[in-house]
């Protein structure tokens, strides 16, 4: 921990403000989403819609649970900095590495969120999946 200084904190700047658009451009993306399904279903009330809404709601909640997470990240990550500004060196990196678990399950829920969104096209998919023939794929 010899090298641990006011600079080091900062190379997650880039990364956290990085993750946080991507996970701020799916949000908005969800938003959207949801007001498309909740008019289809109003209109149609198929399981299929509703099957993807129930997909939607636990992937927003896992959404909001990644960017929770991401900018609590970036929030101990600031702390870091100034505890080093201030001199308690120590105290830092025990609040940096804080910050880099919080990175850590906030990448963590997202890939939980990505497996489920693979879900999601699945079920939207299962319409035509029969009618598709085996050779229209690309695995």
């Amino acid at each position: 921990m010899e090298d641990f200084s006011l600079v080091t904190p900062t190379f997650l700047f880039s990364a956290i403000s990085l993750i946080m658009l991507a996970y701020t451009n799916r949000f908005l993306s969800y938003a959207q989403l949801v007001r498309t399904l909740k008019e289809h279903y109003l209109q149609s009330r198929s399981e299929v819609t509703a099957a993807q809404i129930r997909n939607l709601k636990k992937r927003l909640y896992l959404t909001r649970n990644m960017q929770v997470l991401g900018i609590s990240s970036l929030f101990f990550c600031v702390i870091s900095m100034f505890l080093i500004y201030i001199g308690y060196r120590t105290a830092s990196i025990y609040v940096f590495g804080f910050s880099l678990l919080l990175l850590v399950a906030s990448l963590g829920v997202s890939i939980a969120e990505i497996l489920i969104s693979v879900r999601a096209l699945e079920i939207h998919l299962h319409d035509i999946g029969d009618k598709a023939g085996p050779e229209e794929y690309d695995e």
